[in-house]
């Protein structure tokens, strides 16, 4: 039995499907691992709960656990507490904004403007409620005249 912090770290390996430079735990989608007994539980929050990746997460979280001798393996879905853009990590984040979609702001903050990923102006607008996939808004930079997609906080 390998320690949960290794886990971790194979699991920080699985990207995800819709942003494959970000992994599944950097989305917060992985909310807790757990040995009980021989068995390792696996708890995933999805971003949505209509989220179309769902068994495609869950499929690569098993072929790398069982690619690495884990058996027994039971994965679980949380649909509470819902997904919280906040969980994303400090690292996922920067990964989203490298990628050239604005991260969302921690829901405790309050955003005056959504910064541009590429120049990083305020000056942006929103041209669609929804960009590439439901989770984020399309936005266009009016400095530097770049679209990109902003990650909706929620």
């Amino acid at each position: 039995m390998v320690s949960v912090a290794r886990v971790w770290d194979w699991l920080r390996q699985v990207p995800d499907p819709e942003l494959p430079f970000v992994s599944v735990v950097d989305l917060g989608i992985v909310r807790e691992l757990a040995w009980r007994g021989q068995q390792l539980a696996v708890a995933l929050t999805p971003t949505y709960s209509g989220c179309p990746a769902q068994s495609a997460i869950a499929q690569a979280i098993e072929c790398i656990l069982r690619a690495h001798g884990v058996e027994d393996l039971r994965l679980e879905t949380r649909l509470a507490p819902a997904w919280s853009s906040d969980w994303i990590t400090a690292r996922g984040r920067e990964q989203l904004r490298a990628a050239g979609i604005a991260p969302p702001p921690k829901l405790v903050q309050i955003a005056a403007a959504v910064a541009c990923p590429r120049c990083g102006s305020p000056r942006t607008d929103c041209v669609a409620a929804f960009g590439s996939t439901a989770c984020k808004a399309l936005y266009r930079c009016r400095e530097c005249r770049e679209p990109f997609d902003y990650f909706k906080p929620h």
